[in-house]
């Protein structure tokens, strides 16, 4: 594969080793209480949003921008299961299906923006 051609995806999977370094702590607590608790919950659902985004970056060079948007749901949401899985492993950490539900949702609607775009007339 020509180079040009890996350079969208790596992005994605850049972000992918970001978010898997970062779980890999055995806490990110900065003792400020629910100021914290609330701040990483917002993180995470940005980091899905942008992880959810570059994907779609990445596919809509090779299938249309609509199964594009779907595929980069999906990816992203699934990222998002698997990294909560991985917590269950580190010491300190814990996976949870609402964590989950905070990453979906930002994966979501960053999906729901982008197909709103491609509606939208130019």
């Amino acid at each position: 594969m020509h180079r040009s051609r890996l350079v969208p995806w790596l992005p994605p999977l850049a972000l992918m080793g970001v978010i898997f370094l970062f779980s890999a702590q055995p806490g990110l607590d900065s003792g400020l209480g629910w100021i914290d608790h609330v701040g990483r919950k917002l993180v995470h659902f940005g980091e899905y949003a942008l992880l959810c985004f570059l994907w779609w970056r990445a596919l809509a060079a090779s299938t249309n921008p609509r199964r594009a948007v779907l595929l980069a749901l999906v990816l992203a949401s699934s990222y998002a299961v698997t990294d909560e899985y991985h917590q269950t492993f580190v010491e300190g950490r814990h996976g949870s299906p609402v964590d989950w539900l905070i990453d979906a949702a930002g994966a979501a609607t960053a999906a729901l923006w982008l197909r709103s775009r491609a509606r939208a007339p130019a």
